[in-house]
């Protein structure tokens, strides 16, 4: 199982603040503090930052890479992902991410094989985002039989079926469940990932939501999560979860976690 740390996203508010203030500490203490919940990758997206994009992330490497887990270099530019990349010196990369889109394809491709990284390839090709389980599928075989030919380890691909607001339609969570299980049963040794939270936007009570699907997503299938490491609820749900399914060996995880008190509060 592997965590990304989703914090460090400049969709979030609180993120564009203490960027735009270059504020050097709180960045190192929500990386750290992520890391220390759990999380394998720290996750920076400075997408929302217009034309100051390039400059942010390099600073957030400087910033970020001698204190953290490995980063996880999140941008639709391929060319901020190589400035990201070419900075790192801190354990393996991981990109996020590449598309079966012609275009981004063959930008983002050249990127995974020379800074050696592990790739987040999202469900979506040239004719837009899949509707069903089975056009994801379709677009993953592309991706995973695309990307092992080009000599990329099938244990770095971390394919992102695309999870939609459930708001959007009552069956966006059920098609991302279908399209794991399918995922998985054609390719059993690539990962699955997704932002879990992307299921509650635009509804209430979004943490509820997304304890319940991270769940439901790691009992079909989905081995890798960008979430929210700080969210103890959350995390409680996912050690649980993870013994559940046969994924925690004795219940190490599960009996070290009541040990420390977190299921404490969660279970009354």
């Amino acid at each position: 199982m592997l965590v990304v740390g989703e914090l460090i996203n400049s969709s979030r508010k609180i993120i564009r603040e203490n960027l735009e203030g270059r504020n050097e500490q709180y960045f190192r203490e929500i990386a750290k503090r992520q890391m220390d919940a759990g999380a394998h990758y720290v996750d920076i997206n400075c997408s929302e930052m217009a034309d100051k994009e390039k400059d942010f992330v390099k600073w957030l490497v400087g910033t970020l890479q001698e204190i953290s887990a490995p980063l996880c270099i999140d941008s639709p530019d391929p060319a901020v992902l190589e400035i990201g990349l070419s900075l790192l010196n801190n354990g393996m990369p991981m990109i996020n991410s590449i598309t079966a889109e012609r275009s981004r394809f063959k930008a983002v491709l050249p990127l995974v094989k020379r800074y050696k990284a592990k790739i987040i390839a999202l469900c979506i090709d040239d004719k837009g985002m899949p509707v069903t389980a089975g056009d994801r599928l379709l677009v993953a075989r592309f991706l995973v039989n695309n990307l092992v030919k080009e000599g990329i380890s099938i244990d770095d691909i971390y394919i992102d079926p695309l999870v939609k607001a459930l708001s959007t339609g009552d069956t966006a969570g059920t098609e991302v469940l279908e399209s794991i299980r399918l995922i998985k049963t054609e390719f059993p040794e690539v990962h699955v990932i997704s932002a879990i939270s992307n299921i509650s936007f635009g509804l209430p009570n979004r943490k509820m939501l997304n304890r319940i699907f991270l769940v439901q997503a790691l009992t079909v299938g989905m081995d890798a999560f960008i979430i929210d490491p700080l969210d103890e609820r959350l995390k409680g749900h996912f050690i649980a979860a993870k013994a559940l399914v046969g994924q925690d060996r004795f219940c190490k995880d599960y009996i070290a976690a009541h040990r420390k008190g977190l299921f404490n509060s969660l279970a009354k």
